[in-house]
């Protein structure tokens, strides 16, 4: 079997092959068939056996060229290197031509950062409304102020201590701590790097709040975020108590701990522009890292041309 006719007989068997001996469900085998005629079409007619590696980047590079998701690449050339290799069995084919093609990289999707008026109505509004706050209502104010304000990780903030305690015997040294003199937050990130980053004066006020209410923790320990068993809190349960309190203020979005270390890097870096000091205080090893909150940045300075100026405005 030669040039259309046979490989679409090829197709068929293979088809076929897919349904009888590998029972996959019709609407998988219909998908291996549209990309496989697809195939077919770009190669011009040429005969399956004489398809190489170049006419497979060719076409996975043209499919790229018209706008075709990565995803969707990717799926073909799984579906063609299926082929392929099932073909190399049934007949003499030197090799499988799509074994060494990948899809180009998929773009990484923008960090979602909160808006300035958003970040700020998070962080700021209380949840218990009009009642006396209680300590519970107390910690999460000063975890969500500081999560906005030095702009930590959630593990980060779940391992601060009070103060700073030196290592004694088996015990460690602290990993993170709060200079009240200083205005600072001490943190040890990824790679036991340590990092000071400032402390704001709203989020200082929320800690003052809560380590007066704090009480001891009740294995003894100096940390300074505790749960309701009173031992140190978990990432988890900052992760669950602010989603809870943004459905709480109404903040229309899944808010987490990362988003509001988004908003932090995006905002600073929106009315400083210095991307520097923003590397040195998210802790990133490389500026690569930081500059995703550059595209951030970029489209916030859109949204405000598209409703500033006289001649972007749609009339």
């Amino acid at each position: 079997m030669s040039g259309a006719s046979g490989n679409a007989a090829w197709l068929a068997k293979y088809l076929a092959h897919l349904t009888s001996e590998r029972n996959l469900s019709g609407h998988t085998v219909a998908a291996y068939g549209r990309d496989l005629r697809q195939l077919a079409v770009v190669s011009g007619g040429l005969e399956w056996r004489a398809v190489t590696d170049v006419e497979i980047r060719r076409y996975a590079a043209r499919l790229h060229g018209n706008g075709q998701n990565p995803r969707s690449i990717a799926r073909k050339l799984s579906a063609w290197r299926g082929f392929f290799d099932w073909l190399s069995r049934q007949t003499t084919l030197p090799c499988n031509p799509a074994l060494g093609v990948h899809a180009p990289k998929r773009s990484k999707p923008l960090p979602k950062a909160l808006s300035v008026d958003d970040a700020v109505n998070l962080v700021a509004t209380p949840s218990h409304g009009a009642r006396q706050p209680s300590p519970f209502d107390l910690c999460n104010r000063a975890m969500f102020e500081l999560l906005y304000s030095s702009g930590l990780r959630v593990a980060e903030l779940a391992g601060l201590d009070l103060h700073y305690q030196k290592a004694q015997g088996a015990a460690t040294a602290s990993l993170g701590w709060i200079d009240f003199d200083g205005h600072e937050v001490t943190v040890t990130g990824k790679g036991e790097k340590m990092r000071k980053v400032p402390v704001g004066k709203a989020a200082m006020a929320a800690l003052a709040a809560w380590v007066a209410v704090r009480g001891g923790p009740k294995d003894g320990g100096p940390a300074l975020f505790l749960s309701s068993r009173g031992t140190r809190i978990s990432p988890r349960v900052v992760q669950l108590r602010l989603k809870a309190h943004a459905q709480a203020v109404g903040i229309p979005a899944n808010v987490h701990p990362h988003m509001l270390r988004h908003s932090f890097a995006s905002h600073l870096l929106q009315s400083s522009g210095d991307l520097r000091a923003v590397q040195e205080m998210l802790g990133h090893s490389s500026i690569t890292s930081t500059q995703v909150y550059t595209a951030l940045d970029f489209q916030h300075l859109a949204l405000v041309y598209d409703r500033s100026h006289p001649r972007a405005k749609i009339k």
